[in-house]
């Protein structure tokens, strides 16, 4: 039997804490918690999580920063909780480096199907199946070198430090090419989700994925004026910029 998936809850209610650590421990995971932001950077530290919820709204320190210093030693999937409205504070989150986000009050079911969306995509090369036996398919594009079996990103001998969500969006548009990807593939394509089937997407899921395209962008060092990698086709969606005539 494979070992146990670990997941870990930041959270200083006691009651939404409880009711996190049930969902995912039915979910199949070893479930550790933690009360305030710096006992949740250090089990995270420890513990290596597969999967960690965190509140934004704890009474040390806020829940952006913890995904910031998480996010110097986990490649762990973070999704957001919180009971703010605001889309500024959920876009902040995703800017420092979470997922996804839910916010209070949310269904049991919807956290669920969130999480189980996310272990389907891959972690590390070690859950990749590459093309062929003992191959480790890289593409590249204009100076980028990107491995899908062991999730790397070069760029000038340097390689990129990519959240999994970042790395997955960057793979779906090697993989298409010149074919624009609308806003809501994208979104699919993180649910692992084929791409044609109808599912609802939001707004605010849509909203997330420019997000990360933009952080992204960041870690690239792109230029949306004149990209060399992420092209944004405006209304629509992202494509792969040409490659460079010299390339």
């Amino acid at each position: 039997m494979s070992e146990a998936r670990v997941g870990l809850v930041i959270e200083d209610d006691q009651d939404i804490r409880e009711l996190v650590r049930v969902v995912l421990s039915q979910a199949g995971f070893d479930v550790h918690v933690a009360s305030t932001g710096s006992a949740g950077v250090s089990s995270a530290r420890e513990l290596n999580p597969d999967v960690i919820t965190l509140d934004l709204g704890l009474p040390d320190i806020d829940g952006f920063e913890v995904a910031r210093q998480i996010r110097k030693s986990s490649d762990a999937y973070i999704i957001m909780l919180t009971a703010r409205a605001e889309e500024l504070d959920t876009l902040m989150g995703l800017e420092a480096g979470g997922d996804d986000y839910l916010t209070k009050p949310f269904r049991p079911r919807e956290l669920r199907a969130r999480v189980e969306a996310m272990m389907r995509r891959p972690r590390a090369s070690s859950d990749s199946k590459p093309a062929a036996e003992g191959a480790d398919p890289e593409v590249s594009h204009n100076g980028l070198v990107v491995s899908a079996g062991s999730r790397t990103a070069v760029l000038n001998g340097a390689e990129l430090k990519l959240t999994r969500t970042e790395f997955d969006l960057l793979v779906a548009l090697l993989e298409t090419g010149r074919i624009v990807r609308t806003k809501a593939d994208l979104a699919r394509r993180l649910r692992n989700e084929p791409y044609d089937v109808g599912s609802y997407v939001s707004d605010a899921d849509e909203r997330a994925v420019e997000v990360h395209m933009g952080n992204l962008r960041k870690k690239l060092g792109d230029s949306i004026q004149s990209p060399r990698w992420l092209e944004t086709v405006r209304g629509v969606g992202y494509r792969l910029a040409p490659a460079a005539q010299n390339s």
